[in-house]
């Protein structure tokens, strides 16, 4: 149906200069807020969380109702590891940047602590379940790209059918679409529950008793938002006609949870309505060259879905075999989604709040500055180098993540042989990113890494019993021996260029004395290679014979699969190219025979 038709919602005045505004989930909750802890998840409506509310309440500072680490490990009776977490998580999500929690220092959030009644709608969609992921529309394209085997699928019979089941699936993260719709429903059936969270009771009997503020309100902005691409978010009480004419000098007057619970009912059903419409009119109508599938055998740089949603993230999908580069012109919006990418290596060099990789193999993803939160979900076999304020990693197998994080990484679901490392590598202009979004380089806790439980209680998989308790495999430091730097190339060359020249995390002492040691080797080997009076037959002879010797390097250790590695050495035939060459193979080659 084309949106001149679409009726306006029922919070909104039909008027010719007004265009429609409608309800929207806020992505960010469910896509980064949900923690695996037995103990966070309430299946019981509101029933266990308002005696909890009440006593958290109790606790809290004054009027300004926060509550610390300590007072959550105590009222959820979990560690205050834990706790941290839980504070560290809503603070990655919070709708306001203003909030004490995510402007604190990393050492103080969690003493700061969160308002009692963010964590009531952060704690009330723990029991959210996600959408089941979609079988991919090309499944024998998508095959020859995705590797069927590597070292660990020799042990799949003894793995549990959880692991089976992963393994054997191809993929697809469900449409933009399909999970606003999911939201808002999950919202619109548990909206009464959510609202007695957030009112107050009065004197007098049924749903009358319970009244909602104005500043409670706003608190349901963690969840949902009104808003159009292009316009910005409107806050709640602004849109609610009960609210919307309040005098700023005057507190307003409560209304009942009950009007407020029609009016938000009314505007969910119209954008459910609307994303219905709008899904049919798609499937009807004719399709752009931006809608179209591209057959992931035929995928390239150039043919490749790089896309914004109307409010969504920017989307980079099905990259296969390629190098792929997004710098800060080119990011709509301040998310990303890398999602089936493939033997390819991608560089997004851009301020971001939000980052997703989904889906991805044998491939090298440099995300640049992230000041909220990067997810890593479903990957094999790949290399993240990632500066972020925080990491989740769900569901990946043989993977090395490169970290600059200043809050611990966190391993849910089920993972196998992941690595960890601290942060590789540079560009010019890294260091103004990082202060951009708020990551401090000088607070690296890669190597703190924490595990929770094996099984995501918020996905809709089954799972065989008992394994919900199961906590998932951490990930083991990459020997100091074994670390190398990545060099990025100067994709700023014309453009504005930073003051970044070196990595700006420190390294540990193990890791940068393997620095010095790899440093010496090079020179080493190019003073032994001016000293060396060759022909330029024998010259030939040296380099085919390290270009054997790096190759085989590279595929002992990993870093390239497949089809991309023979790529690296062709067209070195001249003279003028041997020396780089040369020194480059066999420093890479006598780190790990030295």
């Amino acid at each position: 149906m084309p949106e001149s038709d679409e009726q306006p919602p029922p919070s909104t005045p039909s008027t010719v200069s007004t265009p429609p505004v409608y309800i929207h989930p806020r992505r960010e909750p469910f896509e980064h807020g949900l923690l695996p802890i037995p103990k966070l998840i309430f299946t019981d409506g509101a029933q266990t969380l308002i005696p909890i509310r009440d006593k958290l309440l109790s606790l809290s500072s004054g009027s300004i109702h926060r509550v610390n680490f300590e007072a959550i490990a105590e009222a959820f009776q979990i560690s205050h590891d834990h706790a941290r977490l839980v504070i560290e998580t809503i603070a990655s999500v919070l709708h306001s940047d203003s909030d004490p929690s995510v402007t604190a220092k990393p050492s103080e959030i969690g003493s700061v602590g969160v308002n009692v009644f963010d964590l009531m709608m952060f704690l009330y969609i723990q029991s959210y379940k996600r959408l089941l992921p979609k079988g991919h529309k090309d499944s024998a394209a998508v095959a020859d790209v995705w590797p069927s085997t590597s070292a660990f699928d020799g042990f799949l019979s003894a793995l549990s059918p959880l692991q089976l089941v992963r393994s054997n699936s191809r993929r697809s993260m469900p449409s933009q679409a399909d999970e606003e719709a999911h939201q808002l429903s999950y919202l619109q059936k548990h909206l009464g529950n959510i609202l007695s969270l957030l009112a107050e009771s009065v004197e007098g009997d049924g749903e009358e008793s319970l009244v909602l503020s104005m500043e409670k309100l706003e608190h349901l902005g963690f969840l949902i938002y009104f808003g159009e691409k292009g316009s910005e978010r409107i806050p709640l009480s602004q849109n609610a006609p009960f609210f919307a004419n309040s005098d700023p000098e005057m507190p307003a007057v409560p209304v009942p949870a009950a009007q407020v619970h029609d009016w938000l009912v009314e505007n969910i059903a119209s954008a459910l309505t609307r994303i219905t419409e709008r899904a049919s009119a798609k499937e009807n109508g004719p399709t752009s060259a931006s809608d179209q599938d591209v057959p992931m055998a035929d995928v390239a740089a150039s043919s490749v879905k790089s896309s914004p949603g109307p409010r969504g993230p920017s989307s980079i999908e099905g990259i296969s075999k390629s190098s792929y580069v997004r710098l800060p012109n080119d990011i709509k919006g301040s998310s990303v989604k890398v999602i089936n990418c493939h033997e390819s290596v991608i560089y997004i060099l851009a301020p971001l709040k939000y980052a997703t990789v989904y889906g991805c193999s044998d491939a090298t993803i440099v995300l640049g500055a992230v000041g909220k939160a990067v997810r890593i979900e479903h990957c094999e076999r790949v290399h993240v180098i990632a500066a972020a304020k925080r990491i989740c990693i769900a569901n990946c197998r043989e993977c090395v993540f490169f970290l600059g994080v200043n809050q611990t990484p966190l391993l849910v679901g089920d993972n196998h042989k992941l690595q960890v490392a601290p942060y590789n590598t540079f560009y010019s202009l890294l260091e103004e990113h990082l202060k951009q979004v708020g990551v401090d380089p000088t607070i690296n806790r890669w190597d703190a890494p924490v595990a929770l439980g094996v099984v995501d209680p918020h996905d809709s998989l089954s799972h065989p019993a008992g394994v919900s308790e199961v906590q998932t495999e951490s990930a083991s430091p990459v020997d100091p021996d074994q670390f190398t730097n990545f060099l990025i190339p100067n994709w700023f060359e014309g453009q504005q260029s930073g003051s970044t020249k070196d990595n700006p995390f420190p390294l540990p002492e193990a890791y940068l004395a393997s620095q010095q040691r790899n440093l010496k080797n090079l020179e080493e080997t190019k003073n032994s290679l001016k000293d060396i009076d060759l022909d330029e037959s024998r010259k030939r002879e040296v380099a085919t014979a390290l270009h054997v010797c790096f190759k085989d390097w590279l595929y002992d250790f990993s870093f390239i699969r497949h089809r991309f590695l023979p790529t690296i050495f062709v067209g070195v035939e001249s003279s003028q190219e041997f020396d780089g060459i040369a020194i480059f193979g066999h420093a890479a080659y006598r780190q790990v025979t030295l």
